[in-house]
């Protein structure tokens, strides 16, 4: 799979909002969207108007980058999505939430979503005890994420036990920071993402 390697504070200067890809950093005055506002590039400071297709695709495009997904993938989602009961972009929202890598972000087991993917993809996360490594992996209600015994010395997931979590946790996940272990106690609803995402404009741009 293609990987971005670059600096990822560039694809929040390009989207114009923080998609909080760099845990701690994005809450400090060192944020690149507190000292920068203008896209990267010699052409940042430019000021040309963006068509209604423009606008449609910078909307999937700060959605896929802040859930780091490839195109394909994200597509697939919608698709997904769009063959369920209920309205399309919510339900595209919901299923991105419920994905293992950005559970485990939202239960601090990692500063930043590339870092909860990371700790998934190395093996250091359970589910309802057993290990899986997918970052993609769909949560259910009732599933129970855990870090691995051996893990639990790595300073993340060490700071997570002694001093409990840095980010609020969604209400539709409950944590237990001293086990280091959370629970799927409802599916997530509009309210609870934090992104400010105009979720139509995503649909709008599939259903050309």
């Amino acid at each position: 799979m293609a990987r971005y390697t670059d600096s990822v504070c560039r694809q929040c200067r390009r989207e114009g909002a923080k998609l909080f890809l760099k845990g701690d950093r994005c809450y400090s005055e060192k944020c690149a969207m507190t000292l920068r506002h203008t896209p990267p590039g010699m052409h940042g400071q430019g000021r040309r108007k963006q068509s209604e297709y423009g606008i449609q695709l910078r909307e999937k495009q700060k959605v896929r980058r802040a859930y780091g997904i490839m195109e394909g993938q994200f597509h697939q989602y919608y698709l997904t999505a769009s063959n369920m009961k209920g309205v399309t972009g919510e339900n595209m929202l919901q299923l991105l939430e419920r994905r293992l890598d950005n559970v485990c972000y939202r239960l601090n087991f990692g500063e930043s979503r590339p870092m909860a993917r990371q700790m998934v993809t190395h093996g250091h996360i359970l589910v309802n005890g057993k290990k899986v490594d997918i970052a993609s992996y769909e949560l259910k209600v009732g599933d129970v994420i855990s870090v691995k015994e051996k893990s639990r010395q790595i300073p993340a997931f060490a700071a997570l036990r002694e001093q409990g979590a840095k980010r609020t946790v969604p209400e539709w996940l409950e944590l237990d920071a001293e086990n280091l272990s959370g629970k799927v106690v409802a599916l997530p609803k509009r309210e609870d993402i934090d992104l400010t995402i105009e979720e139509h404009l995503i649909v709008e741009f599939y259903s050309r």
